[in-house]
């Protein structure tokens, strides 16, 4: 099983990423960066220092930060988290605010209690001689009129007309294990490795861009017809944007757009 500093540098290097890009996008030295991946963490400064960069490097390459962070602290320790911050209980109150509400149950448990026996005689005396009141005429509700829809809207009780299909359907296929991230319409919906023979099925309405760290080792449809070529083992391609006009050019025997 690979340490973690080997699971960090296996993440970067199906990503097709060097080290200084790391560096330039998280202000984090190249030392620290490779003392990190070979799991030198004496080399580190400490305190929060070292959850911070496994924190940066996480994010900069797309793995979940909180996970990363754990497993490197599963796997070295490290200084513990801080102490949440005690809330103190609200302050107990008065005895005398106490007493009285035990003294106001008290009193309507009374009143609950002798009202029945003091009263019944004059309610129902009060009762007898009182006529009851005729019952309120209720004035008929106007008739509900019902109106045909108008012509050519469906009917608000049949089903549901069918949503309209999307307009772009990815079918991705990994042969060798590739890193693969996509957005759709703007909404990024896979960020992770494929490993070999696992395959993705993602749609959008409009638009979705894709990138891929080992272009030979990934195969896909667009809208059921096979795709073209997006490049050789290991090359890494980004922002590949793929829409309705751009469609047929990533199609079989279409050229490849530029990145």
């Amino acid at each position: 099983m690979p340490s973690f500093g080997e699971g960090l540098r296996r993440e970067r290097e199906l990503r097709g990423i060097e080290l200084r890009d790391v560096a330039e996008a998280t202000k984090i030295s190249v030392r620290f960066l490779q003392a990190l991946e070979s799991d030198r963490v004496d080399v580190l400064p400490g305190g929060l220092f070292q959850r911070a960069f496994v924190r940066q490097y996480a994010v900069y390459l797309g793995l979940d930060p909180e996970r990363t962070v754990a497993e490197y602290l599963f796997a070295f320790g490290g200084q513990s988290a801080p102490a949440p911050a005690v809330v103190e209980p609200p302050p107990a109150a008065p005895r005398v605010r106490v007493a009285y509400v035990i003294a106001l149950v008290a009193a309507a448990g009374a009143v609950a209690y002798f009202w029945p026996r003091g009263h019944a005689a004059p309610r129902e005396a009060a009762a007898t001689a009182t006529p009851a009141a005729p019952p309120a005429t209720l004035a008929p509700m106007p008739s509900l009129r019902v109106y045909p829809p108008p012509s050519g809207a469906p009917p608000v009780d049949g089903p549901a007309a069918p949503a309209q299909a999307a307009g772009l359907v990815l079918d991705l296929q990994a042969r060798q294990s590739c890193w693969v991230a996509v957005q759709a319409d703007g909404v990024k919906v896979i960020d992770r490795v494929l490993v070999e023979g696992e395959s993705q099925t993602l749609s959008a309405r409009d638009e979705m861009v894709l990138s891929v760290g080992n272009a030979g080792g990934l195969s896909f449809k667009l809208n059921g017809r096979p795709g073209v070529v997006l490049g050789r083992e290991g090359e890494v391609r980004r922002n590949i944007v793929i829409t309705r006009q751009s469609v047929p050019s990533l199609q079989q025997d279409g050229p490849v757009p530029p990145a």
